[in-house]
């Protein structure tokens, strides 16, 4: 389903529930002072890509160029989702996996290059984060139908298919080798966070004011809204839904969230997260949430899972050696850490 409106007089607005489902923290946009007065006007647009609710936002002056510029942002996110789909058979990283243990696939230098810094975030979080977690994605389900834990043999089994360093790139000849038959690559993390980052990269070149392009809670924005310095995004705390933790005010910036209370298994009575820990094969513990803000989506979504892994202390740790970013965690006792 598609959507496209523009906004009502003085607006709040935030995302569809169907949308909220869709991401780890429920992130909202809070705009205010949207006169008639204003010669700009804020577009939206919501659309399914990359298997996720997309929220697309633009300033604007004229409906039928928003339109036009909202159809590219879309064009240019089924660009990227056509190259770096681990579930689209003809993709690059489909054929890459494809050949894991056989031999290297020549890719365009787009995916070489996301695969290349995919590959740093692995080396600055020791590993909490890492592409090839895409391995085990038939071993834990998290869609409602596991009633009994992965046999620990099977967890064992598919760690041996996991590991950053078994992943080869050979930048002359810009292909990507997995060296281990069974292993696989995904950006189910950070690529979302990279199409937003690429959207907004696509809109700034094409002269659109400012916006926002959310892809399910990872998002980059640019300018301001009408009548506003600011761009204004509520996070929620999931312990106490029905008050905003915190109000981030941006203008060119990013937001990601990874959380453990939207998308999970419950076995026994007992939660289980979707974010897997590389080394191990088990569910992260420790952390419900961790919001980080920035000047990138890729690399936003990219601190927020490895810190998820890390748990509180490493986490914080990692943080500190990047000032730019900000972050937001909540530990799974409900006690929050900003900065």
């Amino acid at each position: 389903m598609q959507i496209f409106s523009r906004l009502p007089d003085n607006a709040y607005f935030h995302p569809s529930k169907s949308a909220m489902m869709r991401i780890h923290l429920t992130v909202c946009f809070l705009l205010f002072s949207l006169t008639s007065g204003f010669s700009q006007q804020v577009f939206k647009k919501t659309t399914v890509l990359m298997g996720s609710v997309f929220e697309l936002t633009l300033v604007e002056k004229d409906s039928a160029l928003a339109h036009e510029h909202l159809q590219q942002v879309i064009s240019e996110i089924d660009r990227i989702e056509n190259l770096i789909s681990e579930w689209r058979p003809q993709t690059q990283v489909s054929e890459v996996n494809r050949n894991a243990g056989i031999r290297p696939v020549k890719v365009d230098r787009e995916v070489l290059e996301l695969t290349r810094r995919a590959l740093r975030y692995s080396e600055l979080s020791e590993g909490a984060f890492d592409i090839s977690i895409a391995a085990m994605d038939k071993l834990w389900r998290f869609d409602g139908s596991m009633t009994e834990m992965p046999a620990e043999e099977a967890i064992r089994k598919s760690v041996e298919r996991v590991g950053y360093r078994h992943i080869v790139l050979d930048s002359a000849a810009s292909t990507i080798y997995l060296a281990i038959p069974g292993m696989k690559i995904g950006f189910g993390s950070i690529g979302k966070g990279y199409a937003a980052d690429k959207g907004r990269e696509l809109m700034q070149a094409l002269g659109v004011q400012g916006g926002i392009v959310n892809a399910s809670g990872d998002l980059s924005s640019w300018g301001t809204p009408p009548g506003s310095k600011v761009w204004k995004i509520g996070v929620y705390n999931p312990f106490k839904p029905q008050k905003i933790l915190k109000v981030l005010k941006i203008k060119e910036a990013a937001v990601a969230t990874s959380g453990s209370y939207e998308k999970y298994t419950e076995i026994h009575g007992k939660r289980y997260s979707h974010i897997i820990n590389p080394k191990t094969g088990y569910p992260s513990t420790g952390l419900t949430s961790v919001t980080v803000t920035g000047p990138t989506a890729e690399f936003s979504n990219a601190l927020s899972t490895s810190v998820m892994v890390l748990g509180k202390t490493a986490g914080i740790r990692l943080l500190r050696q990047f000032p730019q970013y900000r972050y937001i965690l909540i530990t799974d006792s409900g006690k929050v850490i900003k900065k």
